[in-house]
């Protein structure tokens, strides 16, 4: 018995046309939502920061290790705190990639030429993951894209001239090196050996090469402006390495023991300190007798020019001296002569406390050049057969005991007054008759215990009474000074001397000794 009802609905037109239609229009939607996932699938959804959105549409693809795991559901712009603006993706993805590890990283990628797009991940290694809803930071999204029409514009005019121009000096320069190409290619695995380790040191973070790049870059803008000024620069230094090429030896030897010459300074110099300080304490005090020094310049320069010759013939001298040292080595070697100095050290230790009560009568008084130049005077009359005596007789004064003959005591009064040539007169009241001795054996002198006075020859008259030994009071220390002769050979005349030397107004500056 046959169904009425089956065959009813499968012969009326109507409904197999209106199911025909339903299955088109499901289909159709299916087709129209396919890119954004199918209807009532689980999906795990995150959500992404990026720096943009890299010309990304809604409903393109994220993929891991190549294979489509989802799509992009929503692209967001977002302004953030420091009012840069970015991108917000809403990606929607399989629950097999639940959960994505916290260190995955995104990149956007081109899928075609045409400017296609999709959204890379790459999972991390981390225990952690994101739960469905979080949102991945936007540091993960690195590293920064770079798009087809950045990479075109990189090839600008500018760029293609240059390009040009390397190929025209590469292609010369390598024209018919082709045996130094082959060499170069045979030596190429060393390099690229010793070349991997430094590779790494550059690709550390530690190394921070981007750092070094930029201030190589921010150093070139600086020196920019200065460009023709140090090509001149490098110019005149290869002039001066041309120039030191000469002497390479002798400056690889300074530049060797330059190390041990700056340790040798840094331990010296602290030493040398207290001894600058007083060198410079000693230049200071020597300013006085520098500047004194100019005035006699003209001196020390005749003493030079004499001095030369006699420096010459220095030279024949101390070939003769060297007999005379080997003499007086043998000499020192003597025993006796040992003894004879020892008698001098004697004769030196004993001599030296009478030289030292006798120092003070030239010193201070100047007695010994007096007498040499009374001497001098009293000896100076004479013609060309020899000198003879001045002198001039004196009358003996009259009375007892006079000098004139015998006596039996010291003259001390009657008879008439002495008389004689350049004697003192006698003051008011004095006894003008008269023979009174005044004789001093040993005046005084400075040193040795004795009254601090010049004593000879300042003694004063004392008239009317007998005077033996030293006069009463002190005489003082003043003597009658000597002059020394100026004009000598190689001098300046004395009309042109300092007063100092003896020129103009010399007597305002009285001479020592």
């Amino acid at each position: 018995m046959r169904r009425r009802g089956a065959a009813s609905i499968a012969a009326n037109p109507v409904l197999i046309g209106a199911a025909t239609t339903l299955v088109v229009i499901v289909a159709v939607f299916l087709a129209y939502n396919a890119n954004n996932g199918l209807p009532f699938v689980p999906t795990y959804d995150l959500r992404t920061e990026g720096p943009n959105a890299a010309n990304l549409v809604r409903g393109n693809e994220v993929r891991i290790g190549g294979s489509r795991v989802g799509v992009i559901n929503e692209i967001v712009a977002q302004r953030r705190d420091d009012d840069t603006v970015g991108a917000v993706l809403s990606l929607k993805l399989e629950t097999a990639v639940d959960p994505l590890p916290k260190d995955s990283t995104l990149l956007v990628r081109p899928r075609s030429a045409l400017g296609l797009k999709y959204v890379e991940l790459e999972r991390g290694t981390s225990s952690e993951g994101f739960e469905s809803g979080a949102t991945i930071p936007v540091r993960n999204a690195q590293p920064e894209p770079v798009e087809i029409d950045e990479l075109f514009a990189m090839f600008d005019e500018p760029t293609r001239a240059a390009q040009r121009t390397n190929l025209n000096e590469f292609g010369a320069g390598l024209a018919a090196r082709g045996q130094s190409l082959n060499e170069a290619l045979g030596v190429l695995p060393v390099l690229l050996r010793n070349l991997e380790p430094v590779a790494e040191n550059l690709a550390d973070p530690r190394t921070d090469l981007a750092g070094f790049v930029q201030g190589l870059g921010q150093a070139a803008a600086e020196v920019a402006p200065v460009a023709e000024t140090q090509a001149a620069l490098f110019r005149n230094l290869d002039i001066t390495f041309r120039a030191l090429a000469d002497v390479a030896p002798q400056l690889q030897e300074t530049i060797s023991t330059g190390p041990d010459t700056l340790r040798a300074g840094i331990e010296s110099f602290p030493v040398q300190r207290p001894f600058l300080r007083n060198s410079a304490a000693l230049f200071r005090e020597l300013r006085p007798g520098v500047r004194a020094l100019r005035t006699a310049a003209p001196t020390l320069a005749g003493a030079l020019e004499v001095g030369t010759p006699v420096l010459r013939r220095s030279v024949e001298l101390n070939r003769r001296l060297p007999p005379l040292f080997r003499s007086l080595q043998d000499f020192a070697q003597d025993p006796l002569a040992r003894l004879g100095v020892g008698g001098l050290r004697n004769l030196s230790r004993i001599l030296n406390p009478t030289v030292a009560d006798l120092a003070p009568m030239q010193t201070v008084c100047n007695y010994m050049t007096l007498w040499f130049r009374n001497i001098a005077s009293h000896l100076s009359e004479g013609d060309s057969r020899g000198t003879w005596e001045r002198f001039i007789i004196v009358g003996a004064p009259s009375g007892p005991n006079n000098e004139g003959g015998p006596a039996d005591a010291p003259a001390n009064g009657g008879g008439p007054a002495a008389t004689r040539q350049g004697a003192v007169p006698l003051p008011a009241g004095g006894d003008p008759a008269g023979n009174f001795l005044h004789a001093n054996p040993y005046p005084n002198t400075p040193g040795g215990g004795r009254t601090n006075e010049c004593e000879s020859g300042n003694e004063p008259w004392l008239p009317g009474r007998k005077v033996i030994g030293n006069v009463p009071g002190n005489q003082g220390t003043t003597t009658e000074e000597t002059k020394i002769v100026r004009d000598s050979p190689g001098s300046l005349p004395s009309d042109q001397r300092p007063p100092e030397q003896g020129g103009p107004g010399a007597d305002e500056y009285p001479e020592s000794p």
